[in-house]
């Protein structure tokens, strides 16, 4: 947990909360705060499985994972492969829609060309985000030609490539996975209408509906892109996919995450309530299936 990435904070509450329910479960649990004697720390402490709450880089890129494998020890959640690509947003688009899995039109562009960019490559309002960061950090929605370039330079600050999408007015909705089964659809009500890093772990700054308000051809819909993306990415443990439901009913894939949150705010946890898990039984849930995965 912790790390090296500009999600250390919310990592660090994901393990403790982790922590805590394994603990209550009997478990010897050690807190290890990456940083880059991790392997040092790992080989030290004598760690027989490691449960991943290692949120962005180094966590959800496969780099840990990559290190977990070269030391032999079982982690929880996907593997290098699966790991890397899922964080790669403009990727995991391409892939998703190979397979019929509608998204948002999108542009990628890297950070040195963005001085060529002169307007949009999409009518307005658009959204500007790093291509590889989480919890919207770096993020913008452009409503106005004079907020493009600001917001350009905004998601440069954080990656080297900027992802330019489409912005789909409507619901928004995340399905969580866990081993390749969907659990209940959850739909996100930020009250200041945009569900930003204040909204998503401030208690209080937005409501969560399960099930979700959607129609049942929907709710079957993103359930089951869900499961296919899963499975597609070669993804295992648990994930979390984000879509956006317009006025028509259409759904689009926003994208999936391989170290869903695990804060008294998260969405995996809210769905898994909903379904009759408590957290400390996800938590060993995802534990219990912790495994080296190789290339997987």
């Amino acid at each position: 947990m912790g790390g090296l990435s500009r999600e250390r904070e919310v990592s660090l509450r994901s393990g403790r909360a982790v922590a805590s329910a394994l603990r209550s479960r009997g478990y010897q649990v050690i807190e290890v705060d990456v940083d880059r004697h991790v392997a040092e720390k790992l080989v030290k402490e004598k760690i027989e499985v490691a449960f991943l709450a290692l949120h962005g880089r180094y966590g959800e890129d496969g780099s840990i994972q990559g290190l977990l494998e070269i030391l032999g020890v079982p982690y929880t959640g996907a593997g290098p492969m699966g790991s890397s690509v899922s964080l790669d947003k403009g990727l995991t688009k391409q892939i998703v829609s190979a397979v019929g899995v509608k998204t948002p039109q999108w542009q990628m562009i890297e950070k040195d060309k963005i001085d060529s960019l002169k307007t949009s490559p999409f009518p307005l309002p658009i959204i500007v985000k790093p291509n590889r960061e989480g919890s919207t950090i770096g993020m913008s929605i452009v409503r106005h030609t004079d907020e493009f370039k600001p917001a350009l330079q905004k998601a440069a600050d954080c990656d080297e490539t900027i992802l330019i999408e489409q912005f789909i007015s409507g619901t928004e909705v995340t399905v969580g996975i866990i081993e390749g089964q969907a659990l209940p659809v959850l739909e996100i009500v930020p009250k200041g209408g945009f569900y930003d890093f204040t909204s998503k772990y401030t208690k209080g700054m937005t409501e969560y509906i399960v099930p979700a308000r959607i129609s049942e051809g929907v709710r079957e819909e993103v359930t089951k892109a869900t499961e296919k993306v899963f499975s597609l990415l070669k993804l295992s443990g648990f994930a979390r996919a984000d879509y956006i439901i317009d006025a028509q009913g259409q759904s689009y894939f926003l994208e999936i995450n391989t170290i869903p949150g695990m804060t008294e705010t998260s969405l995996v946890p809210k769905a898994a309530v909903a379904a009759g898990i408590s957290f400390e039984d996800l938590c060993e849930r995802v534990l219990k299936k912790a495994s080296l995965k190789v290339y997987g």
